[in-house]
């Protein structure tokens, strides 16, 4: 694992936590925040790894996948209740309060772009110009 920046996965990162503050703050609908955040945001804290570290990017998205079905499975288990930290919004923010299984199909269906995404290019980089 190498520490190296990456300007565009950080661009990236940058555009998608945007789009999350929006989706956060204005859209209070049925299926764009509760479905299409959930999608993004594995997406977004991929590129943010990525933004930082020269890794494999099939072993940074399983590692992503891993981490917010861990951050789900918290949720399951009321371990922000467990520890007593329910009265923090930050802690409700970050580790969430409310275990749904549509969360993790989301989850899988984000990577499974990312992954789609990265094959492709690796596909047209490699081609001949």
């Amino acid at each position: 694992m190498n520490i190296q920046f990456s300007k565009y996965y950080f661009s990236l990162f940058i555009l998608l936590f945007i789009t999350e503050v929006v989706i956060a703050l204005y859209i209070h609908d049925n299926f764009i925040r509760p479905y299409f955040g959930d999608v993004l945001v594995v997406i977004l804290i991929y590129c943010f790894v990525l933004s930082f570290l020269k890794v494999s990017k099939i072993q940074t998205a399983i590692c992503v996948l891993l981490f917010v079905f861990g951050i789900e499975l918290s949720q399951y288990f009321n371990l922000v209740g467990y520890l007593g930290l329910q009265k923090f919004k930050l802690a409700n923010i970050v580790m969430g309060n409310s275990f749904a299984v549509e969360d993790l199909v989301c989850y899988v269906f984000g990577i499974g772009f990312v992954v789609l995404v990265e094959k492709i290019s690796s596909i047209k980089k490699s081609l001949p110009r």
